[in-house]
């Protein structure tokens, strides 16, 4: 898909520091379930540990959505280039 709004975005560092956090957070369980596996823990201990990973996952996609929407989106439009409408609807598909 062609994107069709600004390539780069500034954030600001509380925006960036926020970020950082989720993804080292989502990083660390993900090692905790490398160790996990190397440890034979239950299945259903690792699958539990996923589902966690796969809800924090989804949050900061819904978060960087938001803010996408937010800024980029709604700047874009001001400045007359609808088109990224369309990579909008593009992402609210792909995180249904």
């Amino acid at each position: 898909m062609e994107n069709h709004c600004e390539m780069k975005k500034v954030r600001s560092d509380e925006e960036k520091r926020t970020l950082r956090a989720r993804i080292n957070r989502i990083a660390g369980q993900m090692n905790g379930v490398g160790r996990m596996v190397e440890e034979d823990r239950y299945c259903a201990d690792i699958l539990i540990q996923l589902a966690a990973i796969d809800k924090a996952v989804k949050s900061l996609a819904a978060l960087m959505l938001d803010s996408h929407i937010h800024t980029c989106l709604i700047e874009n439009i001001q400045n007359g280039n609808t088109d990224c409408v369309e990579e909008i609807a593009h992402l609210f598909r792909k995180f249904q």
